[in-house]
């Protein structure tokens, strides 16, 4: 087992703040964005690029013998990735669609994987010079720019005014989370956000439900699901169960359920 005391998490976050510093380097040149797409159409930029290489080379000489998956590494199958134990799971530019329309809604996140769960979770929104950072052995934090870090942790949810954290791109599904969220909450306000910053919302306290009726890759969410999770808060499943990573041959998560309270739970199973 790795230790992820608060050294290494330090280490890691400093990382994905170095990541920040060279995404900010593309985001703030008034110069046409090199723009390419990926087979699902999803766009990539410079800044998605320089990001995964710096991300890599640092974790690489931070523990040498760890395998890395990030949303920018070549295809790994399964065969080898099944292998795995441990490993850093990482998407270097989150929400690259918020990098395009230039609303600084997007994130660096780097997670730590042992046996399917995220033990050690980053999450850093660059333009607003924000961090969120949690482990299994040191609980959850947010810090502002280069003030202390304050422990963070999920609220009581008043299940008359549910606070729902909400995609900037439902897009078709749009509609499915309209009809799904009256069956269980009278009265709720949602919050649009991009990248995995909706899970911060929760795991601060400042909202209570994200469900995602859409698709996502293991990288959209680890990190912030190891935050979220220290915070006191759940991800799971329709069905449920908890998210798991690096367990089947797709990298695409099921559709989920992110819960600050777990009394929602109640709620939800009816």
């Amino acid at each position: 087992m790795i230790d992820c005391s608060l050294s290494l998490v330090n280490a890691v976050l400093t990382i994905a703040q170095r990541a920040g510093d060279a995404i900010l380097q593309v985001y703030n040149h008034a110069f046409p964005l090199d723009v390419t797409h990926k087979d699902d159409n999803s766009p990539v930029t410079q800044a998605d690029l320089m990001a995964h290489q710096l991300i890599s080379e640092q974790l690489a000489a931070l523990q040498p013998t760890l395998p890395i998956l990030s949303e920018e590494s070549p295809a790994i199958d399964y065969a080898t990735r099944k292998q795995w134990l441990r490993y850093w799971l990482v998407d270097p530019l989150d929400g690259t669609k918020e990098f395009l329309a230039h609303n600084g809604e997007f994130t660096v996140n780097i997670a730590l994987i042992e046996e399917g769960r995220p033990i050690l979770g980053v999450v850093v929104a660059p333009v607003q010079q924000l961090s969120y950072f949690a482990s299994n052995q040191i609980g959850a934090f947010k810090q502002q720019g280069n003030s202390a870090p304050s422990a963070i942790s999920v609220r009581r949810a008043d299940k008359g005014n549910i606070i729902v954290t909400t995609s900037r791109h439902h897009g078709s599904k749009q509609q499915k989370l309209a009809d799904y969220l009256p069956r269980y909450f009278l009265h709720y306000q949602t919050v649009t956000m991009g990248s995995s910053l909706k899970f911060c919302l929760i795991a601060e306290g400042k909202a209570d439900f994200y469900p995602r009726l859409g698709p996502t890759s293991e990288w959209d969410t680890a990190a912030a699901h190891c935050i979220l999770e220290q915070a006191g808060g759940v991800l799971m499943d329709f069905n449920f169960q908890p998210l798991e990573y690096n367990r089947k041959e797709s990298l695409l998560n099921p559709e989920f359920l992110a819960l600050g309270d777990k009394g929602l739970l109640k709620v939800l199973q009816g």
